[in-house]
């Protein structure tokens, strides 16, 4: 058996995060609930990067699945293929994303989005090169926002991953992402 941090009971929760849950009910968002004091906040982190950054969704889930591959995260993969079809991209590109290393077939942007992702994740800072291309091609705040996008799911695989927050079962799952049969 796996050792893994247990997910808390719903029930002994506060009310402003059970609110939250119930918008959100993943697993990992019950996992950050075992931190209380940085609950709300990491939650609003992730909404701002998901839901108001400037950042093309599409772009971002390339780059989102690019960090879960590299990091072996089993959840943030599960969870991202599921967004990053319903931003467009393709199944090719996802099996492109998960086989490839370094990415190559992409095209010249998505083989960038790739590399930023692997650069980040495998060796923390960005090269010159790979840094002054994100400037030239998204402005500095899509730079900004890209490496912040990348910054954090790193961070959230690394967490998914230290702590063991299991996926959700197949209903769960269905229904957080509306796919038929749930």
């Amino acid at each position: 058996m796996t050792t893994q941090i247990p997910l808390p009971d719903f029930e002994k929760l506060p009310d402003e995060t059970k609110k939250v849950l119930e918008a959100s009910p993943l697993n990992v968002f019950f996992m950050m609930a075992n931190a209380p004091a940085s609950f709300n906040s990491l939650a609003k982190l992730a909404n701002s990067i998901l839901r108001h950054s400037s950042f093309d969704p599409r772009k971002r889930e390339i780059a989102v699945l690019r960090i879960a591959q590299v990091t072996n995260s089993i959840y943030e993969w599960t969870h991202h293929v599921e967004v990053a079809k319903r931003c467009g991209v393709k199944e090719s590109e996802i099996e492109i994303i998960k086989t490839e290393n370094p990415v190559h077939s992409l095209g010249e942007e998505g083989n960038l989005l790739c590399r930023v992702a692997d650069e980040i994740s495998n060796n923390v800072r960005l090269s010159d090169e790979a840094l002054g291309q994100i400037i030239d091609l998204y402005g500095v705040r899509g730079a900004t926002e890209l490496i912040l996008c990348v910054s954090y799911f790193n961070m959230i695989s690394r967490f998914l991953e230290s702590t063991r927050v299991p996926l959700e079962d197949d209903a769960e799952f269905k229904k957080i992402h509306q796919i038929p049969g749930s």
